[in-house]
């Protein structure tokens, strides 16, 4: 969620005024009446499918299963902290992203921890952070997980690897998707917080 220190500094005068849900509405209507990411390059799915995308939740998780078998799993959420924007980036925040890889017949994955960011109006890039491989979902302790991270990967091994990726279909189309869908769904959760603190306010009994 994003820093709410404007609007939290309006509703502490509100409240001394009593008009935190005139407030509110307002900060509703500028939210609807002015979508920051409307236009923008919304990017596409691919071969992949939305597998998981609840309104309460912050990630997202797509799936992509090849003819052979093999299995594609993304799971992206938004970085924590929003990165400073310049006139040619519109997304507030990066996606850090996991790409799991599972061959059919087998229970080990490789999984890939990944960052993807906007570089420009409608284009957007990921690079390979970190890579481990996971004998057995079942069995993977938390000291399986530690043990067979890669550390570091250097820019030869990130250049290789992302290539590995693009060629399952981890392309700009969908790092784009994941960057405005996660920035979208961010927003409308915002709108429906707003919403909600509204109506609890509206409907509390005057002191």
């Amino acid at each position: 969620m994003r820093k709410l220190n404007p609007l939290l500094k309006r509703g502490l005068k509100a409240l001394e005024n009593g008009d935190l849900v005139k407030v509110l509405q307002t900060e509703i209507r500028h939210e609807i009446s002015h979508p920051r990411f409307q236009g923008v390059e919304t990017g596409s799915l691919g071969d992949f499918k939305l597998d998981w995308d609840s309104p309460e939740s912050q990630d997202i998780v797509l799936k992509r299963q090849f003819v052979s078998g093999e299995e594609v799993v993304v799971s992206a959420l938004l970085q924590p902290e929003p990165i400073e924007l310049d006139d040619d980036l519109v997304f507030p925040r990066e996606a850090l992203a996991k790409v799991c890889i599972k061959k059919p017949g087998l229970t080990s994955i490789l999984q890939f921890h990944c960052r993807v960011y906007e570089t420009g109006s409608g284009s957007s890039h990921f690079d390979v952070e970190k890579a481990r491989f996971i004998r057995s979902l079942v069995s993977a302790s938390s000291s399986t997980y530690r043990d067979n991270f890669l550390r570091p990967i250097d820019f030869k091994l990130g250049h290789e690897l992302r290539h590995y990726l693009v060629s399952k279909g981890i392309s700009e189309d969908l790092t784009n998707f994941i960057l405005c869908h996660l920035n979208k769904k961010e927003q409308d959760q915002y709108v429906n917080w707003l919403r909600r603190l509204e109506s609890t306010i509206s409907h509390s009994p005057k002191p």
